[in-house]
């Protein structure tokens, strides 16, 4: 009986003993966030952290969308303009890369101390840009922005996972989106507004005082839960066990920021991507780019520096970005491959959309922007009311497959209305349908890649998923105009027989159908031009959905239970259930 009873103890105390040194074993961010979690960890705490999450998801987000307009008049009132694409690029590629670092930083030093960060250089790129008196420093203030921009976005997910359960992951990842029902409908008032009693700079500007405003309620909630941790004497606990207390200043330093973060592997990954994304940002549809050598040696160095950041993370780093079980689990880069082929679907049919409507289906200004703003509209408000669904059914992979499917559908009505008299009803149909099925596998997909992963490596996971949309965006708008430039000349070419009207339609369509309207012989040329071009970029586009729907049955459809991460609940997962489910279940 005392034999028995000893084993059990000894039982009890392995399970203590395993628990506190997984507890050890993650970041001193991760476990800090942990801490302050379970001081808000009722429903009224939660409320907070997400009304404030709301708010600074609300400012950015009508930021961004009346920015561009402001960009259009200051670089209109420049004197040189050919700095502008390179700018694009490079806010892209910083955009992808940033939130690598923003996601591994936060793991090491906690998520408010990033999202610092993250503001300041909100703020100071976006005074930088609003007093710009050249391209230059506007390009330098746009770049500066982008990386506390995507920082935001970025830290705003993360903290959303933190702070929820896995059965409710979906509609925490939604809050920051929600804002773009109400911005997609006042932004134009909003912008009309500035401009008519101020400048282009004013309109800018006013987001350094703005956006820091609306982050305020966040940062108190933290500030709250780190004064109750502080009471409870978790902070005091966390402290002792830091790095830079148990290492001291010069191994914290060659530790934490070369193995820790994982440099060599971080650096690869984003030269990487950033080679890759440049290029095919840069080159576009233009034949005669391809053939550069500027566009060439980019990317054969930056498909090669893929295979060593495997390598780096297989067999040298010692806390890898990403750990081998990851690389080698069917759900990760499952739910990777459709974060890069969700954009790429997207370009197909959306790149050229706005043009599309207002030439092709003969729609003025405001009907093409609310037509072309139905997909983001619809998906985020299908994605809420499901997320609610999801918190009760606990799973993930059906409404996936289901999405994708209605994706088939949206692509096919716009095979067959795109363009011409009696079409636009169809269009907005396929729009809607389009942002339904998006509702049901975009952010899912974002929350199932989380079902497979630890507290501790949730943030890189999250981030690496948000990193692919950008490649798909630079894959897609490639290819997209590649087919359009192509293409679209020749269809015009063909249909107009005067070379100076012909080259004025696809230069200018936007000013030219002014002088050519609704029913003249070559403003129907131009529009069965765009209706047969438009047609070979949606049917790629559907051939896309078949592997989009391939990779969707390779996710692993675990229940979703009530708890931060599986991974963390049921740590004791035998070997054998993971090869069980590492082989694919159609």
């Amino acid at each position: 009986m005392n034999s028995s009873t000893n084993r059990e103890k000894d039982t009890e105390s392995d399970v203590v003993t395993n628990s506190h040194s997984k507890y050890e074993q993650k970041s001193y961010g991760v476990r800090r966030t942990e801490a302050l979690n379970k001081h808000y960890n009722v429903w009224y705490g939660k409320v907070a952290i997400f009304f404030s999450i709301f708010l600074v998801a609300y400012a950015y987000g009508l930021d961004g969308q009346i920015r561009s307009t402001y960009q259009s008049y200051a670089t209109s009132s420049y004197a040189n303009h050919s700095l502008l694409s390179t700018v694009t690029v490079v806010r892209s590629v910083a955009a992808c890369v940033a939130q690598l670092f923003y996601a591994r930083l936060s793991d090491i030093f906690g998520r408010v101390e990033l999202l610092f960060i993250a503001i300041l250089l909100y703020v100071v790129g976006t005074i930088i840009e609003s007093q710009a008196y050249d391209v230059t420093r506007f390009a330098a203030g746009a770049i500066l922005y982008q990386f506390g921009y995507s920082g935001v976005i970025v830290l705003l997910q993360i903290i959303s996972a933190d702070f929820s359960n896995m059965n409710w992951r979906v509609l925490a990842s939604f809050v920051a989106a929600l804002p773009f029902v109400i911005n997609t409908w006042i932004s134009g008032d909003v912008t009309s507004a500035v401009l008519g009693s101020r400048s282009w700079s004013w309109g800018i500007g006013m987001w350094a005082f703005i956006f820091p405003l609306a982050c305020i309620p966040l940062i108190l909630c933290f500030m709250h839960m780190h004064y109750l941790a502080y009471r409870s004497g978790d902070i005091h606990r966390l402290e002792g066990v830091s790095d830079f207390r148990r290492l001291g200043f010069k191994r914290f330093i060659v530790e934490t920021f070369f193995w820790k973060i994982d440099l060599i592997g971080l650096l690869s990954v984003m030269l990487s991507l950033g080679l890759i994304l440049t290029p095919f940002t840069l080159a576009g549809g233009v034949k005669t780019e391809w053939q550069k050598a500027k566009v060439i040696a980019p990317l054969v160095v930056g498909f090669c520096l893929l295979p060593f950041f495997f390598l780096w993370e297989a067999k040298f780093a010692k806390h890898p970005f990403l750990e081998a079980k990851y690389m080698k689990d069917r759900s990760v880069w499952g739910a990777l491959m459709i974060a890069i082929f969700i954009d790429m679907v997207w370009y197909m049919q959306g790149d050229y959309l706005y043009t599309v409507v207002v030439v092709g289906f003969n729609q003025s200004i405001k009907s093409a922007t609310r037509i072309t703003s139905l997909y983001s509209f619809v998906s985020v408000i299908t994605g809420t009311i499901l997320g609610f669904a999801i918190a009760y059914i606990r799973r993930l992979k059906a409404f996936i497959i289901f999405g994708i499917a209605m994706w088939f559908i949206a692509m096919g009505l716009m095979v067959k209305y795109r363009g011409g008299d009696g079409t636009k009803d169809g269009l907005i149909g396929a729009q809607c349908l389009f942002g339904f099925g998006a509702g049901f596998f975009t952010y899912v997909t974002q929350a199932s890649i989380q079902t497979v992963t630890d507290h501790e490596h949730m943030a890189s996971l999250l981030s690496l998923y948000l990193c692919l949309y950008y490649v798909g965006s630079a894959l897609g708008g490639s290819i997209s105009g590649a087919i359009w430039t192509q293409l679209l000349p020749k269809e015009i070419y063909k249909r107009i027989s005067n070379t100076t009207e012909a080259a004025a339609a696809y230069g200018s369509p936007l000013t030219w159908i002014y002088q050519h309207p609704w029913g003249d012989p070559d403003r129907m040329a131009l529009v069965a031009s765009y209706r047969h071009v438009q047609k070979i970029l949606v049917v790629v586009g559907l051939c896309f959905c078949v592997p989009l729907l391939a990779f969707a049955f390779l996710l692993k459809d675990p229940k979703l239970e009530s708890v931060q991460s599986l991974k963390d609940a049921h740590p004791d997962d035998s070997e054998e259930e993971e090869r069980v489910n590492a082989k694919p279940t159609f």
